[in-house]
């Protein structure tokens, strides 16, 4: 229904109401709105949208779509884009330095936007890795009526009778390395492995939190597996055009609806589906938007009693295409409230509860992609928290489909991805070996980046299961085997897997939660006395200023003091 807003209470009033106004109305004007549409809300349409990668050629279609929604329901729709950077393409190269960083820039973006134009709620497109958590950052920074859509996942490409996503192409990379693979082979495959528009299709970074928006209940019900070639992407565009006008007939904010508990919810949904380790990176950056004390420990202490109930590559079969074919996200969370694994009286964008919304969904006993809670994949969820002597501010590590929970060996180290991606590529990494990259981190890299390049590589040359890998960096959500980010303190800080050396032994145990240094206190404490920090080459630009700025990565490496510092919120200026 279309409602009646009083424009004196809202934002937009700085920027349409009042003869003091007349030079701004002037430009509204220009573009062809009337005076009647100058006297509606104003609601920001933001784009991620762009040329860089398939995951993001359909947001402005999308977001132009969306307008139709927000004008149905009486509002005045501002569409703008922001950037993004497209993992895929960054990885394996100093590209990946971008990646994290355009998380800060896109909130950033949005949020200055917003206060600049003074729209009075937003509706959210994204598609690609850090857009997600970007988008809805600046949701909770902003605290307008806000909803967030994906953009949708890409369908699986076919390759000699099977599904194939990009992660096969990255791994037969490895295998053409190793000389297990003809050059044709790698040629044909990366031909066919992206057959259209979409993200990635494995429940790898972008689908983690596609699941966590509806998990955390800021995106519509059932909506973001929705894949994003189907039509049926239009009419989710025109509701959640609508719905926001609804949220902000009613003041329901994102702030009301991200609670402590709706991140919990959210954190069990990424162990449940086996998602990626950046949902332990991006939940607590979201929740510093909202001043809600949630880091990597919070996070692991829920990872701990999920289990993992979705069977979703890489860890499983299947990809988001077939979850959204089992019933979606709700389909998921229905089995999680049965057993009381979900606070089911947090609000929504619906304006209805999340146990409400569940209440919706009736359970599909016939679909083969989600177990139900009592007959789990594993009693425990996809993703563990470790903590231990290497990592005191601790680290993260996917375990959905690994057989292997502990690992005990003399390392292997290097002070960037680029010299282990060589070594790896030179047969030069031992079976039995715990490879450490280091001076990767949020500070170091500078940006944090991932290293699916290496961690595909390995796995195509058969040594994913015989290796394990630790890094102050990150992991892509199609990284494979035992593989753990996320170390902190970071070597550029002096932690201590800047003092590792080739040959220390370092244990992990997955199940136990720990990962250890085996090197006595003393000789460590002449290593910290020889020890200097080292500089690294960017100097300037804006991945200076982040290195400048970022916070630990168990705090979600976050650039500025969040909400518990503010003394305003936008939405009520």
């Amino acid at each position: 229904m279309t409602h009646t807003f009083d424009k004196a209470k809202l934002p937009s009033r700085h920027v349409s109401v009042g003869p003091e106004r007349a030079p701004h109305r002037s430009y509204y004007y220009a573009m062809g709105l009337t005076e009647e549409e100058i006297g509606r809300p104003f609601v920001g349409i933001a784009s991620a949208g762009n040329d860089s990668a398939p995951c993001n050629t359909t947001l402005n279609d999308q977001a132009d779509i969306c307008r139709d929604g927000v004008n149905r329901a009486g509002g005045m729709p501002r569409r703008f884009n922001t950037i993004t950077v497209t993992d895929g393409i960054a990885m394996g190269h100093q590209g990946m330095k971008s990646s994290l960083v355009s998380r800060e820039v896109i909130a950033d973006s949005v949020e200055l936007s917003v206060r600049g134009h003074c729209y009075d709620a937003l509706v959210a497109f994204a598609g690609c890795d850090k857009s997600l958590p970007g988008m809805m950052m600046a949701m909770l920074r902003l605290n307008v009526p806000s909803i967030f859509v994906y953009g949708g996942s890409i369908l699986p490409g076919h390759f000699h009778g099977k599904d194939v996503t990009v992660k096969d192409v990255f791994e037969v990379v490895g295998k053409y390395a190793a000389g297990n693979c003809p050059l044709k082979e790698l040629m044909d495959l990366e031909k066919v492995a992206c057959p259209g528009h979409g993200a990635c299709g494995g429940q790898y970074t972008a689908n983690t939190m596609a699941c966590v928006g509806e998990a955390i209940g800021l995106s519509l019900p059932n909506s973001n597996m929705v894949p994003a070639p189907y039509q049926t992407r239009g009419d989710i565009a025109i509701a959640a055009g609508e719905q926001v006008m609804e949220l902000l007939a009613r003041n329901i904010r994102p702030r009301d609806i991200c609670t402590r508990e709706a991140f919990e919810n959210a954190a069990r949904v990424v162990a449940a589906t086996g998602g990626s380790t950046n949902g332990g990176l991006h939940l607590p950056a979201m929740a510093h938007e909202a001043g809600i004390a949630f880091d990597l420990f919070d996070v692991a202490e829920i990872f701990k009693t999920t289990p993992y109930i979705a069977d979703l590559q890489p860890g499983g079969r299947y990809v988001a295409k077939d979850m959204y074919d089992a019933g979606g996200v709700y389909m998921l969370m229905k089995t999680l409230l049965e057993n009381d694994l979900l606070h089911g009286d947090c609000m929504t964008v619906t304006g209805k509860t999340l146990g409400e919304n569940i209440d919706q969904v009736t359970w599909n006993p016939d679909q083969k992609v989600i177990y139900d809670v009592k007959t789990p994949l594993s009693p425990t969820g996809g993703v563990v928290g470790l903590r231990g002597t290497l990592a005191p501010d601790g680290a993260i590590v996917k375990v959905a489909g690994m057989d292997r929970l502990q690992f005990t060996g003399p390392a292997q180290v290097f002070d960037c991805e680029e010299d282990c991606f060589a070594a790896v590529e030179a047969r030069q990494i031992r079976e039995g070996s715990v490879i450490v990259i280091r001076y990767e981190g949020p500070k170091g890299g500078p940006g944090m980046r991932e290293m699916l390049s290496t961690t595909a590589a390995l796995y195509g040359q058969g040594m994913g299961e015989s290796v394990a890998l630790i890094t102050d960096g990150r992991f892509s959500g199609a990284t494979r085997g035992f593989c753990i980010g996320h170390v902190g303190p970071e070597a550029a800080e002096g932690g201590p897997i800047a003092l590792v050396q080739d040959g220390d032994i370092i244990s992990i145990d997955a199940e136990a939660g720990t990962i250890d240094l085996n090197v006595d206190a003393t000789v460590l404490a002449e290593r910290r006395a020889a020890w200097q920090p080292r500089a690294h080459d960017y100097q300037s630009g804006a991945l200076w200023r982040y290195a400048q700025n970022v916070g630990p990565a168990y705090q979600g490496a976050v650039t500025h003091p969040g909400g518990s510092a503010e003394t305003h919120v936008y939405a009520d200026i």
